[in-house]
């Protein structure tokens, strides 16, 4: 894995939870569209880079498939990042309240989301190896 991909997942996921969570105001009905992230996001997301060697051994699958992959593999990790966080009372985040919560630190109504997110760090490393 690449030093650079990694950085390059950690800034990109950084911006992409900003977003999402700016997004998420609209629903509060809060116009201010304030986001946030945590400092510990980023070594988070930079290991999305692991998806673009797994991306050179399936990329002949249909993307819905390895967006699947992506998302069980972000799942998996989510899940042991999170756990880990929540022990030392450092996790950023808690979906506790969320129907579809395991264990407040994955959230099974976010595949699409990180099945999305997976494509498109697929698509971010593809053009960072080309460089």
């Amino acid at each position: 894995m690449k030093g650079q991909n990694f950085l390059i997942c950690g800034l990109t996921g950084w911006c992409m939870e900003i977003l999402f969570t700016s997004a998420g105001s609209l629903f509060r009905h809060d116009g201010r569209l304030i986001g946030h992230t945590s400092v510990w996001m980023f070594p988070i997301y930079g290991m999305a880079a692991c998806i673009y060697p797994i991306y050179k051994k399936i990329k002949r699958t249909p993307a819905l498939l390895r967006a699947l992959l992506y998302s069980l593999g972000i799942f998996s990790f989510e899940y042991c990042s999170g756990s880990l966080l929540k022990k030392y009372h450092l996790c950023p985040w808690d979906y506790s309240d969320s129907k579809t919560n395991i264990d407040g630190v994955i959230r099974l109504d976010y595949a699409p989301f990180w099945m999305a997110a997976g494509l498109l760090f697929e698509r971010i490393l593809i053009h960072a190896d080309k460089q």
